[in-house]
């Protein structure tokens, strides 16, 4: 079914097409979300959400399908999948390992910072960044947000990492359109065990061994020069990265993602793909 521009304002026809769903995805404003599942009457209809809303509700699946061994199961048989954040996404897949291998503690303090494409700010971003006319165009190269250390992903991040408190975050936001950095800094002398980087290496390649879409760059003492947080833009993958220094007992995880691939619309698509049964990465680049 498809709703011609006027009915999409209407309230019945849009609960109409959504009840005569088999499986909805909903890409709406937090508020709008909530409201299209309340019209959802009809016990049959699966949804996976795009919106904050439902990442951590009671009922809902956390749609990242790498959290853990039995996620893609769940996630199989749930009606309801909450997709992840962008910026938890990679936060998630870097710290969640580590915590399950107890080489972090549930209650350790935990920092995480990054950059993503001003996409990630959805319609109001994207015009700040763009549009030239507008009273709100900026002309920054990159600028620090969420200054009230409030981001609407950390329940999320702190939930599914399964950390007793949110992460100190401090996200940025930079001129170019997608494909995002996302990192956590440890020292390895404050952990109990004092791991060593390979340790931490270690932990993190065994927890995505087979995965198609995720993927733990190789341990490297000699790292690259630098890292492009464009380098996976328009893919539908993650890569990560653990850079270590022995010698002062730290440790840099990086993950790279595209905001709008692993990071929305490809997670989104591999969930989809898990729900119907179909070969996970049908449709994924």
């Amino acid at each position: 079914m498809q709703l011609s521009e006027g009915e999409r304002k209407d309230l019945r026809a849009r609960a109409r097409a959504l009840n005569e769903a088999e499986l909805v995805i909903l890409c709406l404003p937090d508020e709008a979300a909530r409201e299209a599942v309340g019209l959802i009457e009809n016990p049959e209809v699966r949804v996976i959400d795009a919106s904050t809303v439902h990442r951590t509700a009671p009922g809902w699946v956390y749609g990242f399908p790498e959290l853990e061994r039995d996620q893609r199961a769940r996630i199989a048989s749930s009606k309801r999948v909450g997709n992840p954040g962008c910026w938890a996404t990679g936060f998630v897949a870097l710290v969640r390992p580590l915590v399950r291998a107890g080489l972090v503690p549930v209650d350790f303090p935990i920092g995480a910072s990054g950059i993503s494409g001003y996409s990630g700010g959805g319609k109001s971003m994207i015009a700040e960044f763009e549009k030239k006319d507008s009273p709100a165009y900026v002309q920054t190269v990159a600028r620090s947000y969420a200054l009230t250390l409030s981001h609407k992903h950390l329940p999320e991040m702190q939930k599914w990492a399964g950390l007793s408190h949110p992460p100190v975050f401090a996200p940025m936001v930079g001129r170019y359109y997608r494909g995002m950095i996302v990192e956590v800094l440890l020292p390895l002398w404050a952990l109990p065990g004092k791991p060593a980087t390979a340790d931490i290496h270690q932990a993190m390649a065994a927890a995505y061994r087979g995965e198609k879409l995720v993927k733990v760059e190789p341990f490297d003492t000699v790292p690259p020069k630098s890292l492009d947080a464009e380098l996976l833009k328009q893919t539908n993958g993650m890569e990560l990265f653990v850079f270590g220094n022995d010698k002062y007992s730290q440790v840099r995880l990086i993950a790279l993602l595209d905001n709008l691939g692993k990071g929305a619309s490809g997670a989104a698509v591999q969930n989809l793909n898990i729900m119907l049964g179909l070969p996970e990465t049908t449709g994924l680049v």
